[in-house]
């Protein structure tokens, strides 16, 4: 982790996390990678010993199904990974919160920014010249794509 910090404060950017980290280097996995064939072996055996077949057809065994499908444990071992690979590509801050002023300016400037981009859009629903508004836009005669188009430099209809 302060190698990626170190790395950042240089100007770099902060390698991306290796994903086999995640999936095959923590005990757990291991382990989890390793009782998966043990399982389905077990399984596959369970058609021939009668003691097995009876376990493997009950409803435990149905649950450890699902915990010994290679896709689950890639995709339980694989939350970390993309997690990391997330906040990597975030980039992490300086660490320093923000003043109290600096949060109200903040907070102030993406009011602004989304009354603006409110503004705008009812700006463009309320033009019939727009095609933005919809259904003025469809049935002005001004609009090219109207059978009853008129042009005005030929005075001619379309």
């Amino acid at each position: 982790m302060d190698e990626a910090i170190d790395h950042q404060q240089q100007g770099g950017r902060v390698p991306y996390p290796q994903l086999s980290a995640w999936l095959w280097k923590p005990w757990y996995a291991k382990l989890w990678w390793a009782t998966i064939p043990v399982w389905w072996i077990g399984m596959a055996v369970s058609m021939r010993v009668d003691p097995l077949e009876s376990f493997y057809r009950g409803w435990i065994a149905g649950y450890l199904n699902v915990l010994f499908f290679p896709m689950t444990a890639l995709m339980v071992l694989g939350v970390g990974y993309v997690r990391a690979r997330l906040d990597s590509l975030a980039g992490q801050g300086d660490g320093v919160p923000l003043s109290h002023e600096e949060a109200q300016a903040l907070a102030a400037k993406l009011h602004r920014d989304q009354h603006e981009r409110m503004m705008e859009m009812a700006r463009a629903h309320a033009n019939p010249m727009d095609p933005r508004s919809g259904p003025l836009w469809i049935g002005n005669p001004m609009n090219p794509n109207n059978p009853g188009y008129v042009n005005p430099h030929t005075g001619k209809h379309h």
